[in-house]
């Protein structure tokens, strides 16, 4: 079954990413007051109020997007963040469906953990567009 990225995904680039650009150069340095993960989005809140979030943006329609780590993320409280980098991750095909992985690595002062996103579809929708945002 060949996997094309979904509109979703296709559409994103397209819109610019200013935005996460934004997010985080303004978040680098920071210290981390805490991190979570819930559901499909990484929540990382600074000492000084601030907060971001990096989430994959591509959803559209018959897909289930998540994300999961083996790091205990309670370890990085009170390092500062450095760097958000993705990284193609593998692809496992059944009869009806393909779950697609990519790995969000985030780079702190004390070393880096390792978020895994999800892509679970028909094959007809697929590929990834993560981003981050200020919230």
């Amino acid at each position: 079954m060949i996997t094309t990225p979904g509109p979703g995904v296709m559409i994103s680039p397209l819109m610019g990413n200013a935005q996460a650009v934004e997010a985080l150069t303004e978040s680098t340095g920071k210290e981390l007051a805490a991190l979570s993960i819930n559901e499909d989005r990484l929540l990382l809140n600074f000492t000084d109020g601030s907060a971001i979030k990096l989430f994959d943006d591509g959803q559209l329609c018959c897909e289930l997007r998540y994300m999961y780590t083996d790091d205990e993320l309670q370890d990085f409280v009170g390092s500062q963040f450095l760097s958000a980098e993705v990284r193609e991750g593998p692809e496992i095909e059944r009869e009806y469906e393909v779950k697609e992985s990519e790995f969000l690595l985030i780079t702190t002062s004390i070393g880096q953990f390792t978020v895994v996103n999800y892509n679970e579809h028909n094959g007809y929708y697929g590929g990834f567009a993560i981003s981050a945002v200020k919230i």
